[in-house]
């Protein structure tokens, strides 16, 4: 902690309300003797507080004394006579310090309660500008691990390409499949399909022995999309289906189809 910190610190006025452990002021001390400026802002601190107080006494109303006369005579115990004037400058004094003692009170009750209430609401912006900086972190990372999956795959020699060419439902449709004939995983490239309708999705469909296999439904997307794993294909195809695929394909929809 810099000098500039310390005395911004609220420490220096604890000491000088007598507020501090003996080790704190002891501290306290310590810096002073060997900061200048520090014990130049403790005497600064002083003249503040003994401005305040003068500024703050009020004398008390005249109806205490007559009170506090009043129940003074009421003792049995005997009573040294003193002069009213002496009598009347220490009520005016003690009432003038614990007038003092209850304002300083107050005023750091209420810059305490101010700093507590802004270091809460700074605390709580920090945290939440921290779980936005988690959470943007982790989308980013997610990204990068799959950009660097997708690399992988596309740049592998254990995957062959399969690129599927447009039929005539849509001459300018294109699509890759990346398949790993010996872990039988399945990736689709998606180059150009249109947009379907909420009620429809696209079916990737694996020739096996002339027979179509199911390999998932899927929508537009960008990067690589992990399909079913499939085994012994001779070609791939995509049709469109309704939501959530079929059994059979749609023949009549096919977009996209493409031999190994």
């Amino acid at each position: 902690m810099n000098i500039e910190e310390y005395i911004s610190s609220g420490v220096l006025e604890s000491y000088v309300l007598g507020e501090l452990s003996e080790r704190e002021i002891q501290e306290v001390e310590q810096m002073a003797a060997n900061h200048p400026e520090i014990k130049a802002e403790i005497r600064l601190i002083e003249d503040s507080f003994e401005k305040l107080a003068f500024k703050t006494a009020v004398e008390p109303n005249a109806a205490v004394k007559e009170k506090l006369m009043a129940a003074i005579e009421e003792k049995e115990t005997p009573i040294i006579a003193m002069k009213p004037e002496s009598n009347s400058g220490w009520m005016r004094y003690a009432a003038a310090v614990s007038i003092l003692v209850a304002v300083s009170a107050s005023i750091l009750a209420y810059t305490y309660y101010n700093n507590w209430k802004n270091t809460e609401a700074q605390l709580t912006s920090l945290i939440a500008q921290n779980q936005q900086i988690a959470s943007d972190y982790n989308v980013v990372n997610q990204r990068l691990d799959k950009i660097e999956n997708d690399f992988n795959v596309v740049s592998s020699s254990a995957f062959s390409k399969v690129t599927m060419k447009g039929t005539d439902n849509a001459p300018d449709a294109l699509a890759d499949i990346y398949w790993n004939a010996s872990t039988e995983e399945v990736y689709l490239s998606i180059q150009n399909l249109k947009e379907l309708s909420q009620e429809q999705q696209f079916q990737l469909w694996a020739i096996i022995d002339g027979q179509p296999v199911d390999a998932g439904t899927f929508n537009l997307t960008d990067g690589l999309l992990k399909m079913k794993n499939i085994a012994g294909a001779a070609a791939f195809a995509v049709t469109i289906e309704p939501k959530g695929g079929s059994v059979n394909p749609s023949l009549e929809t096919m977009q996209v189809v493409g031999n190994v």
